[in-house]
């Protein structure tokens, strides 16, 4: 592997959650209602959340993203023996994330360059047309996929099929964005290349598929399209 620019990408695609916006600033708002360990909350939250959409895959049993969010706040709140009346407030809170720091600037700077910017998303398409106007990025967004079209979650290679069919690009020219490990395994061994933004340091997974590029940041990100 090495670190001249890539030259042959034709499509910028980004994760949303944990990528594009930060999953934790949900929580994190509420830090005085929920108590103390609010961010092992949010840690349980986000844990459950995910292992539901790869369960419900496995059992061919879908159901939308905010439910499963709903679901597993739920759970969530009994294991820490918190109010359920924080449902209502933390979902609203999820619809409306910060997005990183990082985000407003290199999606600015991709599209100015020409490249297109999407969105390939567990979320619903309510939940993410609403979350990018939230945090000020809708007017740095082309298109916006959500697995509701296919109905089954990520890593499932429908999810990364159905970026392919609607940009009308081949899969190796897409360059696929997230911060989480096993989306990027998934979408680097569908066909992708992909940049792993491993912004927590994360020890790489043992999974069948790589990325090309592992960074901590998307500031580092214009760089590898070669454009500054």
């Amino acid at each position: 592997m090495t670190d001249s620019p890539l030259t042959d990408v034709e499509a910028c695609v980004f994760d949303a959650y944990g990528t594009l916006l930060d999953v934790h600033s949900a929580v994190a708002r509420h830090a005085d209602d929920v108590g103390p360990r609010y961010a092992e909350l949010s840690a349980e939250w986000r844990r459950r959340q995910l292992e539901y959409t790869w369960l419900r895959s496995l059992m061919l049993a879908f159901t939308d993203f905010e439910s499963v969010t709903r679901e597993a706040l739920d759970v969530s709140l009994k294991v820490f023996d918190l109010d359920t009346a924080l449902i209502a407030p933390l979902m609203q809170s999820y619809r409306s994330l910060d997005a990183f720091a990082d985000v407003p600037g290199t999606l600015a700077v991709l599209g100015q360059a020409g490249f297109s910017r999407s969105i390939l998303s567990n979320g619903t398409e309510d939940m993410l047309a609403e979350g990018v106007r939230a945090a000020g990025i809708e007017q740095h967004l082309d298109n916006i996929y959500s697995v509701d079209a296919v109905r089954i979650y990520k890593p499932d290679p429908a999810v990364y099929q159905l970026c392919v069919d609607r940009l009308g690009v081949s899969a190796q020219r897409v360059l696929f964005m997230s911060s989480n490990a096993w989306d990027a395994a998934g979408a680097a061994h569908f066909g992708f290349q992909v940049v792993w933004i491993n912004r927590y340091g994360q020890p790489a997974e043992t999974l069948p598929g790589k990325p090309v590029r592992t960074i901590t940041s998307l500031d580092a990100l214009p760089g590898i399209v070669g454009i500054c």
